[in-house]
Order: C-alpha cells, then structure tokens, then sequence
C-alpha cells in the first residue's frame, strides 16, 4: 500500500471516530445552588429545560437542563449574547455563593437591567429568601416563572420556599412540575424530594 492510500485510510478512521463520538457541550457556570449553592443545576444564564447546561451553576455537577438559550430576537429576555451581562451575572453568582451577601448580589443583578430574565429573577428571589424577605422572595419567583414556566430550577427553589412556609402540598405541586420538566432523576427533582422527606420544621440548608 503506497504512503498516500495509508495516509487516507488513516484520515477516514479519525473521521468516523469523530462522526460516530458524543457531542460534549461544556456547561456555562452562573446560577444557584444547594444550601446557599453549590449544588448542582444547569443555568447557563437562559431559558428552559431541554438545552441547558448538566449544571450551570459551579459545583453542581451531574444536574440536568434548566434552561433554554434564546435567540437573538428575545436577546432582551436572556442577554445571553451581551458580554456585559454574562460578565455581571457571574459577579453577582459569585456575591451569592462564595460570599453570601444577598444584599449586595440583589443589587448586582437588578443593575443588570434584566429583571424579565428568569435566571436573574430567581437569583433575585433566592437572595430575598436568604434574607427572610418571603414576601419579596415570592414576587420574584413569579417573575421568573412567568417569564420562564418550565425554568426548573425556580421551581426547585421555589419548592423549597413552599416548605419553609410550610406549605408541603404546593412543595408537592413543585415536585410533580419539577418531573414533568426534567424527570425524577434530575438534581432539581431529587433536592426537593429529599427535603420533602425531612419530618415538618426541619430547618432546610438549601
């Protein structure tokens, strides 16, 4: 075989590797973890489950999608595309997560001048939650569901909320939107379904 038909058939090998390999789509940190986060839940900074990051939120790992990214037309409901933004996000994740200072973060994020993006709405909503605002908390979880009704994770933290209140039955309506969305197995459905098992007036870390 001369040295430019073993040069082709080595180049056909490596092709139909790479055509028949996994596609790997790598995660876009930024959005909202267990217990103060951390934990595992794909926000890529945009949109609904289907898409989104195994977890965008830095040491969550093994979640699944949260989020769709949304094209350039709704750019004003994602900003996914402005640097800026995804810049300012991570900023105010960080605030959040590594730093706890949820005074601080809701500044952040409502300087972004993306309240309707539902990954910043529910980051906003965390952080009142953090601080025991329960009634801004809500307003801010139904901002972002409004704008996003299948975000999963707003409805894993929003779930958590439910059981703070008290109020196991709507957790439970979590839940069952949570496995509608991504599935028993996902990290937002089985964090939930974890706290749900804790006897009444345990007090939730997440």
């Amino acid at each position: 075989m001369s040295t430019l038909a073993i040069r082709f058939a080595v180049l056909g090998t490596f092709l139909m590797a790479l055509i028949t390999s996994p596609v790997l789509t790598p995660g876009f940190a930024a959005g909202g973890g267990g217990g103060g986060g951390g934990g595992g839940s794909g926000d890529r900074i945009g949109g609904t489950y289907g898409s989104d990051s195994p977890s965008s939120y830095p040491g969550r790992s093994g979640a699944k999608a949260t989020h769709t990214q949304r094209s350039k037309k709704t750019n004003n409901r994602s900003g996914i595309d402005d640097p800026a933004f995804a810049q300012g996000y991570r900023a105010a994740y960080a605030t959040i997560y590594e730093r706890n200072d949820y005074r601080a973060a809701i500044e952040q994020l409502t300087a972004l001048g993306h309240d309707d993006n539902p990954n910043v709405a529910n980051l906003i909503g965390y952080s009142y939650r953090k601080l025991g605002d329960y009634k801004l908390s809500q307003v801010w979880y139904e901002r972002a569901l409004k704008s996003d009704p299948n975000h999963v994770l707003t409805w894993n933290y929003y779930g958590f909320w439910q059981i703070e209140q008290g109020n196991r039955e709507q957790a439970e309506y979590h839940l069952r939107r949570i496995g509608e969305i991504c599935g028993t197995d996902c990290y937002e459905y089985r964090s939930l379904a974890a706290a749900l098992e804790q006897p009444p007036g345990t007090a939730l870390v997440y």
